[in-house]
This record gives structure tokens, C-alpha cells and sequence, in this order.
């Protein structure tokens, strides 16, 4: 592998967990297997602790978060690396990431299961990246990028971009350098700001759009990465959580939850505009319209052999870019969990049909 430059970054991201770190650990329960049954019924006085932002907001919203069969306790953690460090001080149950941190936990010893999955319809015309330029590159092609300097960080889903980029391109890791930087909040666009890398993966919608907003006039450049996907969000929880019984019912509502909040976005984008991006969060009407069109529209498969084999390809594709042993990809995923997302959807839709012919009836 190439260079890599370690930048020290000291923030607060994960001062939310230290509520839950100090808090008395709970009463060990009798853990369940892989295979055992999943209730649909969660036992009375069941907590999870979830780390899933857009769905806590999507629930509040709609008042869903009351009719959730457990009681819910709202973590201020989103992104791979929060979520993975929470498990590791076992202070949220169960988050959403991509599909790298998963393979990352699995690498170094923290034990997860993914519950849910999800992809974008049409994925190579709404990718969830690209590569931002730094005015000060002088970069105009992405066969320009060898001998750069490219933010970099190998748990998290930006850092598959820059080795699948690069693999695209026929560019070796060691002909440019890797700069070890987290993918959080705006920290590659200040960096691409300040000449500290000349190119980056950014959000391909908002972040891309400020982006140039701001330094277009300056020079800076955003590219579209070749044509691979990138689209992959999952949820995935700690492996001791899902071997609870009462735990896994409760995740088990809570993936039904989070598939039919993905449906009611997809379906009520100017609603959702309106109270989510607009009044709770201060967006422009216009830049939320640019959040909603480069989201595209989710895909929630009720079979996870092709998920399965894809999350292999990814596997086998880190494990030589980043020199780590690759692993079977299975063993990340509880089987039992495969249907329920897509089932919720179904049977949502189904009912709401129903309604509708009632109504046409009428």
C-alpha cells in the first residue's frame, strides 16, 4: 500500500456515549443461537438502544415512535465509526452505516450482525459519492489522481471508494498517497479547502453542491467515480444482542420500523422536505430538493443470497487493498432477520391498497 499520513483529529464525536458507558451494566440474559425462532411478540420491558438518526426522526414525525412494542432510548451516533466504537463499549444496541464498518468490526474483533439492508434503485445514476477536487490540485480527469494525495479512511465506506476508484482506474495504492483521515461531518471538504489533499469522496448531493458553492470559483473540481455501486445501508447490531430473545423482538419491530420509514420518504419526499430538512434542520427548500433527488429510491431485497455474495466481493476486494485476511461474508449476516423488512413493505402496500379500493368502492 501506499503512503499514509495520519492526521490527529481530538473532537467530542463520541461524547454521547459516555452517558451510556458509565451507566450499571445489565442483568446477563441466557443468549439464544443463530437458528432460534424470532417472536413477533417483545416482552414487556424491553430497551434497545439505537444509534439510526433519519429513522428516529422519520418515526417522531410520524408518531410510529409510539407504537413501537418496546421502549426505545435515541443515541446521538450515526456513521460506521461511532456506531462500531458504541458496540465496542456496548452503549447502543443496534445502528446504520454502510457496508464497510461491518467488514471493519469483523476485522478487528467486535463481534456484529447485520439485521437490515438496503440499496438505491438505478445505483450507478444516484451513487452516494463522488470525488471532490481541490482547487489547488489542478486536476481535470481521475487518471490525474496518481501521484496525489487522496483523503482516506479503511473502515468506512469512503475508503472502498478510493480503492475501487483507484482499482478502476489501473492505479496502484502505492502510486499516490493515502491520507488517514475520518470521513465525519465536513472534514474532507475542509480539506480539500486547505490544500491538505487534492481529492476526497464527498456526499454526491448537498456536500457536493456547497462544495462548489463555495470553491467552484476557485478551481475546485467534483468528479464522478467509475461505474460501481456504492449504495449499500444497513443496520447492524452487536452479535450478543441478537442472541437475547427479548432483544432480538424488539430489533425485529424495529427493522419492520425502519423498512416502512425508507417507504414513507420515498413516498412523501415534499412532506418530508418540508418538516425534516427544511424546519428541523435549516436546509434551503432548494438544497433539500437536491438531498431528496440524489437519494434516489430505495431497494429493500427479501433475499439476501445476491446481498450476501456482494458483501463477499467486498470482503475479498478490502482484505487485499487494505493487507487484512479476507473471511467468509455470511457469517456477518443473521439469516433470520432476511424477510422482515421487505414483508413490512409488502404488507403495508397490500393494506394500503386495500384501503384504497374501499374508498373506490365507496
Amino acid at each position: 500500500m501506499g503512503t499514509i499520513i495520519t492526521f490527529l483529529i481530538v473532537g467530542l464525536a463520541f461524547a454521547p456515549l459516555l452517558l451510556h458507558i458509565t451507566q450499571s451494566p445489565a442483568a446477563p440474559v441466557a443468549a439464544t443461537s443463530y437458528h432460534a425462532p424470532i417472536s413477533n411478540e417483545v416482552p414487556a420491558g424491553t430497551t434497545l438502544v439505537v444509534g439510526d438518526p433519519t429513522t428516529q426522526r422519520v418515526l417522531e414525525y410520524t408518531g410510529w415512535d409510539k407504537k413501537l412494542p418496546f421502549k426505545i432510548q435515541w443515541a446521538a451516533i450515526s456513521g460506521g465509526p461511532g456506531v462500531t466504537e458504541a458496540f465496542q463499549a456496548k452503549a447502543i444496541d443496534i445502528g446504520s452505516a454502510a457496508d464497510i464498518p461491518p467488514i471493519h468490526a469483523q476485522w478487528v474483533d467486535i463481534p456484529v450482525k447485520i439485521v437490515a439492508f438496503r440499496l438505491r434503485e438505478n445505483p450507478l445514476a444516484h451513487p452516494v459519492y463522488v470525488i471532490g477536487v481541490s482547487p489547488k490540485a489542478k486536476i481535470d480527469t481521475l487518471k490525474q489522481l496518481k501521484g496525489k494525495r487522496i483523503a482516506y479512511s479503511a473502515g468506512q465506506a469512503q475508503g472502498a471508494v478510493v480503492l475501487r476508484t483507484l482499482h478502476a482506474l489501473g492505479i496502484k495504492a502505492s502510486e499516490v498517497t493515502l491520507v488517514d483521515l475520518p470521513a465525519t461531518s465536513d472534514v474532507y471538504t475542509g480539506a480539500l479547502a486547505a490544500g491538505q489533499v487534492d481529492a476526497a469522496p464527498i456526499g454526491a448531493g448537498l456536500p457536493a453542491k456547497r462544495y462548489l458553492d463555495h470553491y467552484a470559483g476557485d478551481g475546485a473540481q467534483v468528479l464522478r467515480h467509475p461505474p460501481f455501486r456504492d449504495d449499500p445501508g444497513l443496520l447492524y447490531a452487536r452479535a450478543e444482542t441478537v442472541q437475547d430473545p427479548a432483544k432480538a423482538a424488539a430489533i425485529r419491530a424495529y427493522v419492520e420500523f425502519w423498512a416502512r420509514a425508507q417507504q414513507w420518504i420515498n413516498a412523501n419526499r415534499e412532506e418530508w422536505v418540508d418538516a425534516y430538512y427544511v424546519k428541523d434542520q435549516g436546509v434551503s427548500a432548494a438544497d433539500a430538493q437536491v438531498i431528496v433527488r440524489a437519494a434516489g429510491a430505495p431497494e429493500i431485497p427479501r433475499d439476501w443470497s445476491d446481498i450476501i455474495a456482494l458483501q463477499q466481493q467486498t470482503v475479498n476486494f478490502m482484505a487485499e487493498g487494505i493487507g487484512r485476511e479476507p473471511f467468509d461474508a455470511s457469517i456477518l449476516f443473521d439469516r433470520r432477520f432476511e424477510t422482515f423488512a421487505a414483508d413490512a413493505i409488502a404488507h403495508t402496500s397490500s393494506a394500503s391498497n386495500t384501503a384504497l379500493e374501499a374508498v373506490k368502492g365507496n
